[in-house]
């Protein structure tokens, strides 16, 4: 059988990544109040077997980073399988929390094996003019896996038991390691000087779209964690409803991603995020004000469209800057996006929680879209 083009092999390969390694992520998620039930979990005991994922993904992001621009893309995307394989058998068949927490913790390890290495992948076969089109279109891949992983996981679990889920997840697994050990190429070429992660992060575009990564996920962390309650007393949604709404908002963003990668490669990433930060303090309000639901499903459906405007540009924009350094370090560089990620997820809660507490909702998401459009003022002189 005939390989395709290295660049198309490239996609391939990092969307299918990308998009199971999310759909076994969120796996877990309708599971949850079983594992609760059945192994008699406490509410702190179920963040842990949540979070550690997050703790791992964190704690891998650097070490994948050196060794993926030392030894390449492809042995570090191998090695992520076959712990993807191990931890999915093991939520299959374990019924021991201690084995349950080991595996989600291998997974953000894993997830790290797949993450770095497929962008860095993405960003040696594509220059910079088709760039953002095709992570923006990987990230679609994986916003997917986000839409199908819970649902698909529910009904499984409901007609086939709490195992059925891995187990497909197991199938797929072996779908992706067929994809990766087919279209990965053996030999890569020398990939130029090694950038130490100093003079990356001295880099003022680098550090701005960083930046730029953070607020977008703190925008969806500052959602999920805040809306939810506010739909159900104000407006009586039922989950369902409430599901309807964020999935609403996903599939918005899945759809414009790859656009708004496209647009950042013709008009540029910057003024593809400038736009992004004023749209947000425009709309961000507007869930916690709209009085009926489906006018609250096209607020969302705006939010999942900007946040594609924040986050599309920021990991070709970061690539682009490597690239103009003379190396390519893309890993060391995605790394930091990662980190900047995993702080906004984790900043986004606490942040509007404590406003939403002392202000309300509808003022805190107006003063958050404000702190969206002042970092206009970080972005000052920026070209990219």
């Amino acid at each position: 059988m005939r390989r395709p083009a290295p660049p198309t092999a490239a996609l391939l390969v990092t969307a299918l990544a990308f998009h199971v390694d999310m759909l076994l992520y969120y796996l877990l998620v309708p599971l949850l109040p079983r594992y609760a039930r059945e192994l008699q979990l406490n509410q702190m005991e179920v963040g842990i077997l949540f979070g550690s994922y997050a703790v791992a993904l964190l704690l891998a992001t650097f070490p994948v980073a050196l060794l993926t621009d030392r030894y390449g893309r492809r042995r570090p995307m191998l090695w992520g399988l076959a712990g993807l394989m191990v931890t999915t058998l093991v939520f299959a068949v374990s019924k021991q929390y201690w084995l349950l927490v080991l595996a989600r913790f291998l997974q953000g390890v894993a997830g790290a094996a797949t993450w770095l290495p497929g962008m860095a992948l993405l960003a040696d076969h594509f220059p910079a003019e088709s760039r953002g089109k095709a992570m923006g279109t990987a990230f679609a891949a994986a916003n997917l896996g986000v839409l199908i992983g819970p649902p698909l996981s529910g009904f499984l679990d409901q007609h086939g038991g709490p195992s059925t889920p891995f187990l497909l997840g197991a199938v797929l697994v072996g779908l992706d390691a067929a994809g990766r050990a087919f279209l990965l190429p053996v030999t890569e070429p020398a990939r130029g000087p090694r950038l130490p992660f100093r003079q990356l992060l001295s880099n003022r575009t680098i550090r701005v779209f960083a930046g730029a990564m953070a607020l977008g996920s703190c925008l969806w962390a500052l959602l999920e964690s805040t809306l939810p309650l506010d739909f159900d007393r104000r407006l009586g949604q039922s989950p369902t409803q409430i599901g309807l709404c964020f999935a609403g908002a996903a599939v918005a963003h899945t759809l414009t991603s790859p656009l708004m990668g496209r647009l950042s490669d013709r008009i540029g990433r910057a003024r593809v995020l400038r736009v992004g930060l004023i749209l947000v303090a425009i709309l961000l309000p507007l869930p916690a004000l709209l009085p009926r639901s489906w006018m609250v499903v096209v607020a969302m459906m705006g939010l999942g469209s900007t946040a594609s405007f924040i986050m599309s540009p920021c990991s070709p924009a970061v690539a682009d800057q490597v690239e103009r350094l003379g190396s390519q370090s893309f890993a060391s560089a995605f790394s930091i996006l990662n980190l900047a990620y995993s702080v906004g997820m984790m900043v986004g809660p606490l942040v509007g929680g404590a406003l939403v507490q002392g202000l309300g909702l509808a003022w805190a998401l107006s003063l958050s879209g404000l702190g969206f459009a002042a970092y206009l003022l970080a972005m000052k002189g920026v070209k990219a």
